[in-house]
């Protein structure tokens, strides 16, 4: 092998001094969310010293990450305990407290997403569907796969008084089946039914508004100009001029 050959392989070998991955980096705020995040997926309080091992995070030394963590405003801080916990959308954390925050978002006028109250409390999904079987709660589903979207209390129970019937699954399937037909087929079935379709009333495009008629109205005198000023007074320059003897 020749010198150059032997130099370059040499060069290959070495190996040079790299910063330690951490993972978390060394800026401030990139530290900020990663122990903002984990505290997000634990779901329970933790100590300030375990969140920074875990998240290898200096939180407990580094006093301006400790300030931007304490006043992030999804970070909970219990003086009591000293521990710290994840501020969520909603407070969640059993089967009566989540048809509670349902049954309140309804009486708003809307729903709520499946995805938000999982982050808010693990099992909200399970509940849900227990909630749904019970006929506490309705529930929208994705149409590829079925998982849920959004859900909605039930005002209306069938055991009540006045309530009405409950729609057997049978019949929601074969409601849902149902397709409207085109326009094609569906004036073809009009036709086979005897019936016509009824043409909505055009609307007949205005003319130009006419002017009204009425008296006219008397021309306006048009005023006069004073440009001779030095005979304003002698002549009357508004009436056309006769000369002397005629």
């Amino acid at each position: 092998m020749s010198g150059l050959a032997r130099d370059a392989a040499a060069f290959k070998n070495v190996v040079y001094s790299q910063p330690a991955d951490t993972g978390t980096g060394q800026n401030v705020n990139t530290q900020l969310v990663y122990a903002v995040n984990h505290l997000k997926s634990t779901g329970n309080p933790m100590r300030l010293q375990d969140l920074a091992i875990i998240t290898n995070t200096p939180l407990d030394t580094d006093k301006v990450l400790l300030e931007k963590f304490k006043a992030h405003d999804r970070v909970l801080h219990d003086p009591k305990t000293d521990l710290y916990s994840y501020r969520h959308d909603f407070n969640v954390r059993n089967k009566a407290s989540l048809l509670t925050e349902i049954q309140r978002q309804t009486r708003k006028g809307g729903g709520l997403s499946v995805r938000t109250l999982k982050e808010s409390w693990k099992e909200a999904p399970q509940a849900i569907e227990e909630l749904e079987k019970d006929g506490e709660v309705y529930v929208t589903r994705t149409l590829k796969d079925g998982q849920l979207r959004m859900v909605f209390w039930n005002e209306i129970k069938p055991e009540e008084e006045g309530a009405g019937m409950q729609v057997e699954k049978e019949f929601l399937d074969l409601w849902h089946s149902l397709e409207v037909p085109n326009d094609v087929d569906l004036l073809k079935q009009l036709a086979n039914e005897g019936l016509q379709v009824t043409a909505a009333e055009s609307l007949v495009p205005k003319g130009p508004a006419a002017k009204k008629k009425g008296k006219r109205s008397a021309p306006k005198q048009r005023q006069m100009r004073w440009t001779n000023n030095h005979l304003k007074g002698q002549i009357d320059l508004s009436k056309d001029y006769v000369a002397p003897g005629k």
